[in-house]
């Protein structure tokens, strides 16, 4: 398969028509092997409109929606960005390019081995890897200007919004109702503020479901 030219289809007809302008981030997307990231019997599938499992009950999300995402956050050549769900790295990748520091945190210990060839070869040793429940965070290399959560979300945890900086971004799917709205935070002076920008159908990671109360 030629991935090179898969790789450019995606960028033409995925990203650049779904409102995507951000020049430094079509350039990674046009640049970080997708495949890379995938187990080898599903890098096929690495440049499809969709999300791709993983893992069970895990994806790497679809190109456009990930694009958006990160076209939300606007990062910046300085941000320190957190990276919540990163499984192989593929997003870790694309976002090293663009900002100063990457923590990409997983779960799922062998699925974040999976990618750490791949991020070795890719990038220039501004992304760490971290291991541990999602929800809470990584508090060791606190305050991010930027949190991104590869995934959606029923509700974004206190614990990540106590790790932002002030002025600090989360872009989050936060899924209601079945309906999942990708969605800007905003951090200023501990208010936080927030913003739905588009609607995506994005798979729900468990570890962000909302705790349901007893019910009679």
């Amino acid at each position: 398969m030629d991935y090179e030219a898969a790789r450019r289809n995606m960028v033409e007809s995925q990203i650049r028509t779904n409102k995507v302008t951000h020049a430094a981030l079509l350039d990674a997307l046009s640049t970080v092997p997708r495949e890379r990231f995938l187990p080898p019997d599903r890098a096929f599938a690495a440049y499809v409109d969709d999300d791709v499992m993983v893992a069970p009950g895990r994806y790497l999300m679809e190109p456009m929606v990930f694009a958006r995402l990160v076209q939300l956050a606007d990062p910046a050549a300085g941000d320190r960005v957190l990276l919540v769900g990163a499984g192989a790295g593929y997003g870790a990748a694309v976002l090293a390019r663009l900002v100063a520091s990457v923590t990409a945190l997983e779960s799922d210990p062998a699925l974040a081995a999976q990618g750490k060839p791949a991020l070795a070869a890719l990038t220039a040793g501004n992304v760490t890897q971290a291991t541990g429940p999602l929800a809470q965070g990584w508090p060791g290399k606190a305050p991010y200007d930027l949190i991104l959560i590869e995934g959606a979300v029923e509700e974004v945890p206190p614990a990540l919004f106590s790790q932002l900086a002030d002025g600090g971004r989360i872009v989050a799917v936060v899924k209601t109702e079945g309906v999942g709205r990708a969605t800007l935070f905003i951090d200023r002076k501990k208010v936080i503020s927030h913003r739905p920008a588009f609607d995506a159908a994005v798979p729900l990671l468990a570890e962000f479901r909302r705790q349901r109360g007893f019910v009679f």
